[in-house]
């Protein structure tokens, strides 16, 4: 199994074909519009529109599995998405990124790619706090919170997770390597 073999499904519930990526570097983020990471919207806006032209892709999938951060739905989610931070990279349906629902793509990056490093005093004593309100992390590669970042490479291999702590303009680098 590839990343292109994945198909995902867009906020309206039409197919998403991840072959349809091939070629490209592609960000794959889970979040949520209620919780403290929420304002990296504006950083990954900003990423987006300074690469997308370079064959650079964000794929955002809304996840309500913390702390019920993001209890709307879809089209409510997209609304404040697009008013507050003006966003126009690709939104999925909201899924679930741990547990015994959790979407297959998740289950594929997380074992391509099991665990983030989490570098400083700060983002370590935040992830610290945020697994131990976690209820869905189980298992060391789990996803530990909203914005987890999985970066994909132009050949679809995955590259790259980030931790939530890990602020969009600092994996420019590594999203400009991959381009």
């Amino acid at each position: 199994m590839t990343f292109y073999d994945f198909k995902v499904k867009k906020r309206r519930g039409e197919d998403f074909d991840l072959a349809s990526l091939r070629g490209k570097v592609v960000l794959i983020v889970n979040t949520a519009t209620g919780c403290g990471f929420t304002p990296q919207y504006k950083g990954l806006e900003e990423l987006y529109e300074k690469y997308h032209d370079k064959g650079f892709e964000i794929l955002d999938f809304p996840c309500n599995q913390f702390a019920n951060q993001a209890p709307e739905n879809d089209d409510e989610i997209h609304q404040f998405c697009t008013l507050r931070y003006k966003t126009q990279f690709d939104q999925m349906k909201k899924i679930d990124v741990n547990g015994e629902n959790e979407d297959p793509l998740f289950t594929f990056l997380k074992k391509e790619m099991p665990d983030e490093e989490v570098k400083g005093l700060k983002a370590k004593a935040a992830m610290k706090a945020v697994s131990k309100i976690s209820k869905t992390t189980k298992s060391a590669s789990d996803i530990k919170w909203n914005f987890t970042k999985f970066l994909v490479n132009r050949d679809g291999n995955v590259v790259g997770r980030f931790n939530p702590t890990v602020e969009p303009e600092k994996i420019e680098g590594d999203i400009v390597a991959c381009l």
